[in-house]
């Protein structure tokens, strides 16, 4: 006999939790399911175990998406303001990193237990270790074929995430839902993920590995300030994973090093006051001495400033705030954040987060064709567009 039930969430993720509760708490049967064996895996990991859980200044302008105005209505029903109000109404102790970035005093758990406190409190039945192998349109609703039997349900959400981190269970399954429907997928590929170089570029930097610095990166228009980090496989830190979301594979990237600093200015003073000083000394004032000690060998300066011209000195100035770089390729979706891309927004309805031709079919959280930047961003979409969803079920 198949189990009915008015709404069935897929996914037990922060998108889909949110979704469950409050449809819950509007009277709605609701279960929720998922294959993994224990719910918020992605939270559990975010912000290195406290979850950043959410950005005070999260709005559109800090969203990608083929049409950039899609989470306008979704961000404003449910803001920051509003999950923070949940997050103090369980007590959870939290602080403000940089940037607007809120994290978990004690543990990103909290965040998991308040929302299955928030389930339970609800009546969401919660269903793990749950596969799926079918979701189908009949009349009068839903057929889902599981490995616990068959499920009807008159709504279904799927919350199931991108292909982001498949060793946390990412499959790609709301593709493969909507393909199912014949709703549009845009391009998926990897975001908020560390770039890879080139072998020859990769052993040249090789003494760099392990060491970070305040810089800003630039794509075009684009451009983060943020730590960068050389790594054994290329670039990282939160500047590089930012900047990544919007590089394209053949796409220079330009590295400005300590931008405060006015290396030109920097290096003639000391030119000026003593120019027995070395530039390697100089220069490691204000950078990490074995990426000082790079930049010396790289122009062939390691001797003392008064033996460069002033010309030499600006050059080595300009290569600092203005360093070219290629990248050979970002490290895949092993170890990125999220996913760029996914179910077409144009087959949404931007309040509601259900397929405008499948009525009683919504999609909510990374699976959709909107990716947050890095710093809690994305948590907050799927808070926001959970609670759409929730709201419409």
């Amino acid at each position: 006999m198949a189990r009915i039930f008015d709404v069935a969430v897929i996914g037990a993720g922060a998108a889909g939790m949110m979704c469950a509760l409050v449809a819950g708490k509007r009277g709605r049967r609701m279960l929720l399911l998922d294959h993994a064996h224990a719910p918020g895996e992605k939270i559990r990991i975010s912000g290195g175990g406290r979850c950043n859980f959410t950005n005070i200044h999260a709005g559109p302008k800090n969203f990608l998406s083929a049409n950039p105005h899609f989470a306008k209505s979704a961000l404003a029903r449910f803001a920051p303001t509003d999950f923070i109000a949940m997050v103090d109404r369980h007590g959870i102790a939290w602080h403000e990193k940089t940037l607007g970035q809120l994290f978990c005093d004690d543990s990103a758990k909290d965040i998991i237990r308040m929302l299955l406190d928030e389930m339970r409190a609800a009546g969401v039945e919660l269903q793990l270790g749950v596969e799926i192998s079918a979701v189908e349109k009949g009349e009068g609703g839903f057929r889902l074929q599981t490995t616990v039997g068959e499920i009807r349900a008159a709504s279904v959400v799927i919350a199931t995430g991108g292909k982001s981190i498949p060793k946390m269970g990412a499959t790609g399954f709301a593709y493969r839902v909507a393909a199912d429907f014949d709703l549009k997928v845009t391009e998926t590929r990897p975001g908020l993920v560390p770039l890879t170089l080139d072998p020859a570029l990769l052993a040249e930097l090789a003494p760099l590995a392990g060491v970070s610095v305040d810089a800003e990166i630039r794509h075009g228009k684009t451009a983060f300030r943020e730590a960068l980090l050389f790594t054994h496989r290329g670039l990282s830190g939160p500047a590089i994973l930012q900047i990544s979301s919007y590089w394209r594979e053949g796409d220079e990237i330009t590295l400005s090093l300590e931008p405060d600093v006015d290396f030109a200015a920097l290096l003639k003073t000391a030119k000026r006051e003593n120019g027995r000083q070395a530039v390697q000394t100089v220069l490691a004032r204000h950078l990490p001495k074995r990426l000082a000690q790079y930049v010396v060998e790289r122009f062939a300066v390691d001797r003392p400033l008064a033996d460069l011209s002033d010309k030499a000195l600006e050059a080595l100035a300009a290569f600092l705030h203005g360093w070219a770089i290629k990248p050979a390729g970002s490290e895949g979706y092993r170890t990125a954040e999220v996913t760029l891309g996914g179910i077409d927004t144009a087959e949404l309805d931007s309040k509601t987060m259900m397929a405008k031709r499948v009525p009683g079919l919504y999609f909510v959280g990374e699976c959709v064709d909107v990716t947050g930047w890095l710093g809690g961003y994305n948590f907050q979409w799927a808070w926001a567009s959970g609670h759409a969803a929730g709201e419409s079920v």
